[in-house]
């Protein structure tokens, strides 16, 4: 039994870790967002948006998606091989990404006249692209390294650069300007990705991995199977973005500008705050499961593991979400954005759905299924747009909501499908068990938060609230024992 609660424990340290990263980088996110806002105004934060987001494009085209499906290879290497392979494929990954970078950079700057054109309608910030080439090309290193972490499973590591390259860079970019203002803008960006590379390299430096002799030659033949997942992974990234882009459109051209605003603030909550949980998880979990991608004995527990400490987690937030539902969105947008509110109570329930669906659609990255991959993607993508259109046009905000959670159930139905034909994945029937009962104790808080008389209501979803918290610890605790967590913690301190 000691492995077993052993393995539990290191799912809900790692999602418990990552999740404090993510908390951490969205304060970190937020008190950057504030004083570049003080400091440079809204025509400065416009700039500067356009800037990163033309690096994020040029990057996703050039990069061949090599940040993530060097963590399966990595990771599987490190599981079933000697320490040779795991470090002849991590210098794999070094020598492709050098041509990668390197040509995404020379791209950035041949063509940025026409990236000026596009961005700002005139070639007046031709020169300013030039030089962002340049953090093109250390954004490429510092994934690399991050993915090398990763991969080795180096999680206190992995951590620790992510939040020391964020905080260095805060502490940096933000009197650049103070100082110099819109013209910190260029520099500042530059200053931000050096610094996280040079984190990264020390992190990484601390991972011992034996020196590799390798040709340009070996590099791209040995690559072969990492550059064709990874070009799967980035062509899948392109399709979620155009119909992200797609939706984003309809309902501007239906309802207008602010309705897009609404969205956009229900999207962040949906995949930033409540989504944190998803982000933690894939960190740790991606490279396990490679790890075992062979054997489907070994993702089943792994699957199994990961699916349910994800569900218990993730019912108590939901619970508080719909029950405080206008006190979160006023308290991090303002009132002007109560109709958020309709979207992200229908939309947050589909999160139940999502957490199981996200642990079975990473059988099929772990197992290289590009083919499968990339269909999926493309009809699930197709499906959200259809879906969401219809829900707009006859519902309003409410129906995208009720369309994002319909869509997520038949998310889980598909990729559950999909894993049992295929590669004869199940779950173990304890599983079943903590599924309906999250879903009932979710829907039943939903139901709750329609009720009038507002006493009740916060009376009824304040005993939800507890219901599902205590559900939540009691079937966490049978699979990792909290008392002998906490005790063996104050044995080491002592």
């Amino acid at each position: 039994m000691q492995p077993y609660k052993n393995s539990f424990r290191h799912v809900l340290k790692a999602t418990s870790l990552f999740g404090g990263v993510q908390v951490f980088n969205i304060l970190i996110s937020i008190i950057r967002s504030k004083f570049i806002a003080l400091f440079i105004g809204p025509t400065g934060m416009g700039i500067a948006s356009l800037f990163n987001t033309t690096i994020n494009v040029v990057d996703a085209v050039t990069n061949l998606g090599l940040n993530r499906s060097a963590v399966k290879d990595i990771s599987y290497a490190k599981e079933n091989y000697e320490a040779s392979k795991v470090a002849r494929t991590v210098h794999v990954l070094k020598r492709l990404v050098w041509f990668t970078a390197v040509i995404g950079a020379v791209l950035m700057m041949i063509t940025s006249p026409w990236l000026s054109e596009i961005a700002f309608e005139s070639k007046e910030y031709t020169v300013s692209f030039i030089w962002l080439a340049i953090a093109l090309l250390f954004k490429q290193f510092t994934h690399s390294n991050l993915a090398i972490l990763q991969g080795l499973q180096k999680l206190g590591n992995l951590a620790k650069a992510n939040l020391v390259g964020n905080s260095v860079g805060l502490l940096i970019t933000v009197p650049l300007y103070y100082f110099f203002r819109i013209d910190a803008i260029v520099p500042a960006i530059i200053i931000a990705s050096l610094i996280s590379f040079a984190i990264t390299v020390y992190y990484t430096n601390k991972t011992e991995v034996e020196k590799v002799k390798l040709t340009n030659k070996e590099a791209f033949s040995e690559g072969k199977e990492m550059i064709n997942l990874g070009v799967t992974l980035s062509v899948s990234s392109v399709i979620t973005l155009i119909a992200a882009y797609i939706i984003q459109i309809y309902i501007s051209n239906e309802g207008g500008v602010d309705a897009v605003g609404y969205y956009n603030a229900g999207m962040v909550i949906l995949n930033t705050y409540v989504g944190l949980v998803f982000n933690a998880m894939s960190t740790d979990y991606f490279p396990r499961l490679s790890a075992v991608s062979n054997t489907i004995e070994k993702i089943k527990n792994v699957v199994f593991e990961q699916a349910y400490v994800a569900v218990l987690l993730i019912v108590p937030i939901i619970v508080i979400f719909i029950a405080f539902a206008p006190f979160f969105i006023t308290l991090l947008y303002s009132e002007a954005f109560t109709p958020t509110v309709a979207f992200v109570s229908w939309g947050i329930l589909g999160m139940l759905f999502k957490a199981v669906s996200f642990s079975l659609g990473y059988i099929i990255i772990a197992k290289g299924d590009s083919r499968v991959f990339i269909k999926t993607a493309i009809g699930f993508n197709t499906a959200l747009v259809v879906m969401n259109i219809i829900g707009y046009t006859y519902w309003g905000l409410q129906g995208l909501g009720v369309s994002y959670f319909i869509y997520f159930i038949i998310h889980l139905i598909v990729v559950w499908l999909i894993t049992y034909y295929r590669y004869k994945f199940t779950f173990k029937k304890e599983f079943y068990y903590i599924f309906i009962v999250s879903t009932i104790l979710c829907f039943s808080s939903f139901l709750l938060s329609e009720i009038e008389d507002t006493v009740v209501k916060y009376v009824s979803l304040s005993i939800m609230i507890v219901i599902s918290s205590i559900f939540s610890i009691y079937y966490i605790d049978k699979k990792i024992g909290i008392r002998d967590v906490i005790q063996n913690f104050f044995r080491r301190k002592k």
